[in-house]
C-alpha cells in the first residue's frame, strides 16, 4: 500500500496536460440523480492509498478511511464513509481482480471519497430507464445500492484503463448565529443574584482530570488552583444531578455540550448547588477537553438556556410569528442529540411541575417494555437501559399507556419500579405517544406525598405530546446511526475472525471486539463434547487489574447452563456471588464474620464485585446445530445494556460460533494428521559399531510431517542392516499411504531373509495389487555389513532412484550402483544387487530427487551440481556432509521447495588407534 498526505493542498487534476495525448472517455451510463462531477467547494488536504488485489486489502483500506477522516475531525461520517469504502475496494480487489486505488479529498462541509480499479471493460449495469442493482443479499454489487441510499451525492467514471466510482459526504448542518435573545426588561424584573456574580471557569482534559482552575472557582469553592489542578472533578462532584447517565458528572465531561446541575464539595466541606455548562473542544493538534462553565444554582440565569415564554395562551410573538409550543417547552436551541434532548426534557418537566425527579423511558419497538434513558434528581444513575413491562398488572394505575397519579407510593409497593428505594412517595406520569403508538413514558416525582393532581398530570401530559415526536425522530436517528456503526463494527470482526484458524487466538478475539465496545468484561465458556461440562477458557475485563478477580470469582460459581435457544438471557449468579464476597471481605475487615475459616487466596474484592455487580448476560455459541460454548457479557454495578447492544451481541456471537468451531475442526484435523503421520515415520535410528548415520527429511506442504518421500535403517540379524531411501509419486496423504506400505513391507521381508533384489520384487508386486490407488516408487534399497578392518560392505538395489554417490578420502566422487526399473510400473522385474565396499573415510551419500531436481527459474542442480557439493565434503562428519548437502539445496533457490526431500549419509571412520 501507498499513501500520501497533504493538509491544505489542492489535488492535482488526474486529466492529462496539453502536452499528452488524452485518453479514449468510455461512455458513462448513470441515472439521472447520479452526479459525475466533483463538487465545488475548496479543497483542503487529500489522502491517497493504493490497494493490491488480495482479500485482506479491504481490511487496510477501511483502516486508511477511518483513519484518515478521523484525523480530519469527520467523526460524524466516519462509519458512513467506511461502509461506502469497504463495498467499493471489495468489488475492485475480490471480484474485479484488480489493485484499487483510494482518495480521500476534505473540504469545509464534508469529503469525497473516490474509488478506481483497473476493469473499465466492467461497466456498471445502469442502462436504460429501469435501474436494477441486483438482490441485496448477494454476496456481490451492494456498493452502489449503499451509495445511493447514504451517500449525499456519487457518481461513476469510466476511461480506457480506470473505472472510479466516488461518493460525496456532507457534515452535518450546525446552527449558527444568535442562539436566544430576550424583551428588555425593567429592573424589578431581571434574575436575583448577589453583588457580583461569579462564573467559575475550568478545563477538565481528556482523562478527566482538571487543566485550569480560575478565581472564581477559587472563591466559589475554597481551593487554590494548586490543590486541584491534576485531579479528577468527579473527586469534588457531591451528587449525580446529572444527565442520569452511569456515570454521572464524569459521563456528561464525555458529551460534546450539557447543561445541567449539579453539587461541588468545597474546601470546608459543604455542597455548594451549581448550575454547569459543558462544552467539549479540542486544540490544534486534536488533543480533547472539556470547558465547565458554573455558577451558583439560585444564578442558573446565567448560563441556564432560557425557555421562550408565550405572551399568552394563543399569542404569537413579537413580529407576529406562532410561538412554537415545543421550543417553549424544551428551550431554543433544542439538542441535536437523543441523550442531550431526553435530559433537557426531564430537566424541564422537573422544573415545570416543582418535582424532586424526573425521569423518562422509550418504549422498544414491540411495545412490551420500557427502557430507562434518562433522569434527574435520583440519588443514582443505576437503572439507565434498565427495562420495565408496558403493563405491569390490571387497573388503571399498573399501566403506562395512560397518564397516572399515585397520591402516596408507600400504598402502591412497586407502582413504579424505578422509584423504589429513591425516598420519592408521590409522582404523576404520562405516555409519549406518535400517531397512536406507544414510544416512552414521562414522569416526575417528589419527596412528600399527595403533591400531584390531575391539573399536573393534563399540564405534563400537553408537554409530552409537544416533544413526542421530536424525541421519537431522535431516537430513530440514533438507531440509524448504531445501525450504520454496528455494520462497520461487524464487516470488521468478521474480517478478524476469519483470519485466524487457531482456537486460542479467536477465544481472545472474540473478547477483545466485544470490551470495551459492547461490554465492561466478557468470559467466553467452551464445551468439549455434549457429554463435558462448560470450561471457563478466556476472561477479559476493560481494567486489566481485575481480571485475575474476575477469573477466581467466576472460577468459583458454576458455569451458565449451555441453553441453545437464541438471544440474550440474563445470568445472575456472578452479581450474587460477588455481592456476597464482598459481604464477606466488609465483615472481615471490621473484626466480624469468619476470619479463620474463609481463605483470603486471591479473594474477590470490592472493586471486583463492583465491577461485576450489573448486569450480566449470556449469549450461547451454537455452530453446526451444537452448542460450543457460551458468550458471557457483563457490566458494572447497577448499570443495564441497551437493547439495541445485545442485538449487536447476538450477531456477533453467531460468527464467533462459527469462527470457533472452524478453529476447532481444524485443529483436530491438524492434530489428526499430525499423528498419523509420526505413525509413518520410522523409530530411533539404531547405533551402528563403525559407521556413522545421519539423517535429513523435510516434507513439502504445510502441516505435513510425512510425504512421498521416505527413508529407513533397521538391525536385520547380528552384525547386519537394513536401509533405504524411497520416492513415491506425488505428495501428500495418498503417497504417504505408500510410504507406510514400503516401509512395513522392507522391514518384514527383510527379516524373513530374503535378499534384496527379492525383497524389491515382492514389494512391486504389493504395490500393483493396490490397484486404482496404487503409485509408482523409486526405491535405493541395501544391506550393510560393518567389517573388523574397519571398512563396510554394502549391497545395494537401485530401483529407478537417484543413484547413491560415493565419496573416497582422496575427493573423488563416483556412482555406487547402476539403475534398474522403477517399481510399480511393471509385474515383473529382474533386480539384482551390487556389492560396494566402503574404505575407511568413505562417505555413502544417498537422496531423493527433490535434492536434485531444486530449481531457480529455469537452473536445476541437478547431479552434477550435487556431486560437486560433495567433493568440498572430504574430511567431514556424517552429519557435516547431510548438512551442508542440505545448505547448498536451500541457498539454490529463494522460494520454499515444492518437493518432498530425503537425505542419508553414511560414513565409515575406520578404527581407532590405541
Amino acid at each position: 500500500m501507498t499513501t500520501g498526505l497533504h493538509p491544505g493542498e489542492t489535488p492535482q487534476d488526474p486529466r492529462p496536460t496539453e502536452h499528452q495525448p488524452l485518453p479514449r472517455q468510455e461512455a458513462v451510463h448513470a441515472p439521472p440523480h447520479v452526479e459525475n462531477r466533483t463538487r465545488s467547494s475548496v479543497t483542503t488536504a487529500r489522502a491517497a492509498a493504493s490497494f493490491a488485489a488480495v482479500s485482506r486489502s479491504v481490511a487496510t483500506a477501511r483502516s486508511f478511511v477511518r483513519d484518515t477522516l478521523q484525523g480530519w475531525g469527520f467523526a460524524d461520517i466516519v462509519d458512513d464513509a467506511v461502509v461506502l469504502t469497504s463495498e467499493l475496494v471489495t468489488n475492485a480487489v475480490v471480484h474485479a481482480g484488480t489493485s484499487a486505488d483510494v482518495l480521500c479529498l476534505r473540504a469545509d462541509d464534508g469529503v469525497r471519497i473516490e474509488v478506481a480499479d483497473r476493469y473499465p471493460e466492467r461497466e456498471i449495469p445502469l442502462q436504460g430507464s429501469h435501474i436494477n442493482m441486483g438482490s441485496p443479499d448477494r454476496e456481490g454489487g451492494r456498493g452502489l445500492q449503499l451509495c445511493a441510499a447514504m451517500a449525499t451525492r456519487w457518481g461513476v467514471e469510466y476511461t480506457s484503463t480506470h473505472k472510479q466510482v466516488w461518493f460525496q459526504l456532507d457534515l452535518p448542518d450546525r446552527p449558527v448565529g444568535t442562539r436566544s435573545a430576550g424583551p428588555s426588561l425593567p429592573a424589578d424584573l431581571l434574575p436575583l443574584a448577589d453583588g457580583r456574580v461569579r462564573v467559575a471557569v475550568v478545563q477538565i482534559d481528556r482523562a478527566g482530570a482538571i487543566g485550569a482552575w480560575n478565581e472564581d472557582a477559587e472563591e466559589l469553592f475554597g481551593y487554590a488552583p494548586d490543590h486541584v489542578i491534576g485531579k479528577p472533578l468527579t473527586d469534588l462532584a457531591a451528587w449525580p444531578h446529572t444527565p442520569g447517565t452511569s456515570t454521572g458528572v464524569a459521563e456528561a465531561l464525555q458529551l460534546s455540550r450539557w447543561e445541567g446541575s449539579y453539587g461541588i464539595r468545597g474546601a470546608n466541606g459543604r455542597v455548594t448547588p451549581v448550575y454547569a455548562s459543558h462544552l467539549r473542544v479540542r486544540d490544534a493538534d486534536g488533543d480533547p477537553s472539556t470547558v465547565c462553565l458554573l455558577v451558583r444554582d439560585h444564578e442558573r440565569a446565567v448560563l441556564q438556556t432560557p425557555i421562550r415564554m408565550p405572551s399568552g395562551d394563543t399569542a404569537g410573538s413579537g413580529d407576529g410569528q406562532a410561538t412554537d409550543p415545543f421550543e417553549v417547552f424544551i428551550g431554543s436551541p433544542a439538542p441535536d442529540d437523543l441523550d442531550g434532548l431526553l435530559q433537557r426534557t426531564v430537566e424541564r418537566a422537573r422544573d415545570m411541575l416543582d418535582g424532586d425527579s424526573a425521569f423518562l423511558l422509550l418504549a422498544t419497538d414491540d411495545e412490551t417494555e420500557l427502557e430507562v434513558r434518562a433522569s434527574t434528581g435520583l440519588p443514582s444513575a443505576r437503572q439507565r437501559f434498565a427495562r420495565v413491562p408496558v403493563e405491569a398488572g390490571p387497573g388503571r394505575y399498573s399501566s403506562a399507556r395512560m397518564p397516572a397519579v399515585h397520591d402516596d407510593l408507600t400504598a402502591v409497593p412497586g407502582a413504579v419500579p424505578l422509584l423504589n428505594g429513591t425516598g420519592m412517595r408521590s409522582v404523576v406520569t404520562v405516555p409519549l405517544k406518535v400517531e397512536g403508538r406507544l414510544t416512552g413514558s414521562l414522569g416526575v416525582a417528589a419527596e412528600a406525598h399527595g403533591r400531584y393532581s390531575n391539573e399536573e398530570a393534563l399540564r405534563l401530559q400537553f408537554a409530552a405530546d409537544r416533544i413526542a415526536l421530536a424525541v421519537e425522530s431522535a431516537r430513530l436517528g440514533e438507531l440509524e446511526r448504531l445501525r450504520r456503526g454496528s455494520l462497520s463494527f461487524l464487516v470488521e470482526a468478521s474480517d478478524l475472525l476469519a483470519g485466524t484458524l487457531d482456537r486460542d487466538q479467536t477465544l481472545a478475539l472474540m473478547a477483545q471486539m466485544t470490551i470495551p465496545t459492547l461490554a465492561t468484561w466478557c468470559a467466553v465458556y467452551t464445551i468439549a463434547d455434549q457429554a463435558s461440562d462448560p470450561y471457563l477458557s478466556y476472561v477479559l475485563h476493560e481494567d486489566e487489574d481485575l481480571i485475575d478477580g474476575l477469573k477466581a470469582l467466576l472460577s468459583r460459581i458454576r458455569p451458565p447452563e449451555p441453553i441453545p435457544t437464541p438471544g440474550a438471557r440474563v445470568w445472575t449468579a456472578p452479581a450474587e456471588a460477588a455481592h456476597q464476597a464482598a459481604l464477606r471481605t466488609s465483615m472481615r475487615s471490621l473484626g466480624l464474620g469468619e476470619p479463620a475459616t474463609v481463605s483470603s487466596g486471591i479473594g474477590t474484592t470490592l472493586a471486583t464485585a463492583s465491577a461485576v455487580g450489573g448486569e450480566t448476560v449470556v449469549l450461547p455459541l451454537v455452530a453446526r446445530n451444537r452448542v460450543i460454548g457460551m458468550l458471557t457479557l457483563g457490566k458494572p454495578t447497577d448499570e443495564h445494556f441497551r437493547q439495541e447492544i445485545l442485538e449487536l451481541a447476538e450477531d456477533l456471537s453467531r460468527r464467533a460460533a462459527l469462527a470457533l468451531d472452524n478453529a476447532r475442526l481444524y485443529s483436530e484435523r491438524v492434530a489428526i494428521s499430525q499423528s498419523l503421520q509420526r505413525s509413518l515415520l520410522p523409530p530411533e535410528l539404531p547405533q551402528i559399531d563403525g559407521v556413522e548415520v545421519e539423517v535429513i527429511y523435510r516434507a513439502a506442504g504445510e502441516g505435513n510431517e510425512v510425504g512421498g518421500d521416505f527413508y529407513d535403517l533397521f538391525p536385520i540379524r547380528d552384525g547386519a542392516y537394513g536401509f533405504a531411501i524411497g520416492d513415491v509419486c506425488g505428495t501428500g496423504p495418498e503417497a504417504a499411504a505408500v510410504t507406510g506400505l514400503a516401509r512395513h513391507a522392507l522391514r518384514l521381508l527383510a527379516r524373513e531373509g530374503y535378499a534384496g533384489p527379492a525383497v524389491l520384487e515382492r514389494l512391486n508386486s504389493a504395490i500393483i495389487d493396490e490397484g486404482a490407488r496404487s503409485r509408482f516408487l523409486t526405491l535405493l534399497y541395501g544391506e550393510l555389513w560393518p567389517q573388523e578392518d574397519g571398512s563396510a560392505v554394502l549391497k545395494v538395489v537401485c530401483a529407478g532412484h537417484p543413484l547413491p554417490l560415493r565419496l573416497r578420502q582422496d575427493g573423488t566422487v563416483e556412482p555406487a550402483a547402476e539403475p534398474q526399473a522403477l517399481l510399480g510400473v511393471m509385474e515383473d522385474l529382474e533386480l539384482y544387487e551390487q556389492t560396494v565396499t566402503l574404505d575407511p573415510g568413505d562417505v555413502l551419500l544417498c537422496v531423493t530427487d527433490g535434492v536434485t531436481e531444486r530449481r531457480e527459474g529455469t537452473r536445476m542442480l541437478g547431479d552434477d551440481g550435487l556431486t560437486e557439493v560433495l567433493t568440498t565434503c572430504t574430511g567431514l562428519t556424517a552429519g557435516a556432509v547431510a548438512a551442508r548437502v542440505m545448505r547448498a539445496v536451500e541457498r539454490f533457490a529463494s522460494d520454499a521447495p515444492s518437493d518432498d526431500m530425503a537425505i542419508l549419509a553414511m560414513r565409515v571412520p575406520g578404527l581407532q588407534q590405541d
